[in-house]
């Protein structure tokens, strides 16, 4: 897309209300836009940020999981009203919750996928830099999401009660 484009002139996809969600059809058509955007941002981490295609490839695939299975699918929110408290939830709840094998490289690759996409959506005005760079700081709590994967998976009797309350997705 180029800088001097009109407002009128602007792809859909590159439009913040265009995410509110509320129906079903409001979900479909925030999946082929956030597609769409995927799609531009994988370019950009291959152009750009000269990532080879296939890191690329699992960096968008990380941040399609995080985007629409846990913020459009699971929270009903607009991808561009993030904030670190979403990306916690994820990563230290719903993602291992979610998982049948939670581990922290695949967490880890998702992690950077969704920080270097909200970088992306800051120089495109999408969302503002601080928000950016407070997902992205949460994106490298690296030690506290791999805690939180040891401790669900050892957990037994009615410790996901106390395990749940440290980082609730509600």
């Amino acid at each position: 897309m180029t800088e001097d484009k009109k407002p009128a002139e602007t792809a859909a996809y590159l439009l913040r209300e265009n995410y509110d969600t509320g129906t079903l059809e409001d979900e479909l058509r925030i999946n082929r836009l956030c597609k769409q955007l995927l799609k531009e941002f994988h370019q950009h981490l291959v152009a750009v940020l000269q990532l080879e295609p296939l890191e690329a490839g699992e960096q968008a695939a990380g941040a399609d999981y995080f985007l629409l299975d846990f913020m459009i699918d699971h929270q009903r929110a607009n991808i561009f009203a993030s904030s670190e408290q979403y990306l916690k939830k994820f990563a230290g709840n719903w993602y291992i919750i979610n998982n049948l094998e939670p581990n922290i490289e695949e967490l880890r690759v998702m992690l950077d996928g969704t920080a270097n996409f909200y970088h992306y959506c800051a120089k495109l005005k999408l969302v503002n830099p601080e928000s950016a760079e407070q997902i992205a700081a949460a994106c490298r709590q690296i030690d506290y999401y791999q805690q939180r994967i040891e401790v669900f998976l050892d957990i037994s009797g009615d410790g996901y009660i106390a395990w749940e309350q440290e980082c609730p997705l509600k």
